[in-house]
């Protein structure tokens, strides 16, 4: 009888482990058929099967242009400014759909235009900031959208090791410069420029086909700190670096300029060449 009761404490707890299995391997699926589910929705539909019925945006960076030594904002350093611009050369608009969903965040859906006529509406990893600018308060700009290198170049002029980045790295996308007008380039800007409400839920930002998003030189962040430095090197810029827009080329992101430094009389163009990146 002894026996007994001892392995009837075992007997359950097998049929309870049996019985728990089932219900586990369920929970075990449905965790991989979320993740499954959640990569799935972050594939690029721009560059999957149903492609051509998408009217998918193309962002390209110009050349740096406007090379121009800093002495003044950090002193003691070298900063080497430069001006950019992000075009949309693709045959719809980016148009990103931000959401509320922290103090200062939001998490972005993107709208991609059919041929038809309708919409496509995505998840993406981009997000949004409710981003500082000095004397300018805040704006809600893209994170990651954005990146300035500087790299070293080997004895035939190619890129070799990146020496340095700069702090650029929100952008806010507008319509800002009609520079490429087709017959998809509206007349009259879309996209106007980024909300600076703190109260806001939701935001809209874009820039339509045909139109530029570009800053100054002389703009916030716009610089690689090139204290030390002497030789020749590439400055580049990149469009959302670590592509979390959808758009219907991945590998013509970047462009640089070919410099030598120190700059002379602190000012350069530079021999650009447009560079897939």
């Amino acid at each position: 009888m002894a026996l007994l009761r001892q392995r009837a404490p075992a007997a359950a707890l097998a049929l309870a482990a049996a019985a728990l299995a089932p219900a586990l391997a369920l929970g075990a699926a449905a965790r991989e058929g979320s993740r499954a589910e959640r990569a799935q929705a972050l594939e690029n539909p721009c560059l999957g099967p149903a492609a051509s019925a998408l009217r998918c945006p193309d962002l390209v960076m110009r050349p740096p242009a406007e090379l121009t030594i800093d002495r003044r904002t950090r002193p003691g350093r070298v900063l080497l400014r430069a001006a950019n611009s992000i075009d949309n050369v693709g045959t719809g608009p980016v148009e990103l759909r931000g959401r509320r969903d922290g103090r200062a965040t939001m998490s972005v859906r993107q709208r991609i235009y059919r041929a038809n006529g309708s919409r496509l509406s995505v998840p993406t990893r981009a997000r949004l900031s409710f981003y500082p600018i000095p004397g300018q308060y805040r704006y809600w700009k893209v994170r990651q959208a954005a990146r300035f290198e500087l790299w070293s170049l080997d004895a035939r002029g190619r890129r070799a090791r990146l020496v340095r980045t700069g702090p650029k790295l929100h952008y806010c996308f507008r319509d800002l410069e009609r520079r490429n007008p087709s017959g998809r380039s509206p007349r009259r800007r879309v996209y106007p420029a980024c909300d600076q409400s703190a109260r806001t839920r939701a935001v809209t930002l874009g820039t339509s086909v045909g139109w530029s998003d570009s800053y100054p030189a002389s703009y916030h962040e716009q610089w690689i700190d090139v204290t030390g430095l002497r030789g020749r090197f590439a400055y580049a810029q990149v469009a959302d670096p670590g592509n979390g827009i959808f758009e219907a080329r991945e590998d013509n992101n970047g462009s640089q300029a070919l410099i030598t430094l120190p700059l002379r009389d602190g000012r350069e163009r530079g021999d650009r060449a447009r560079e897939g990146y």
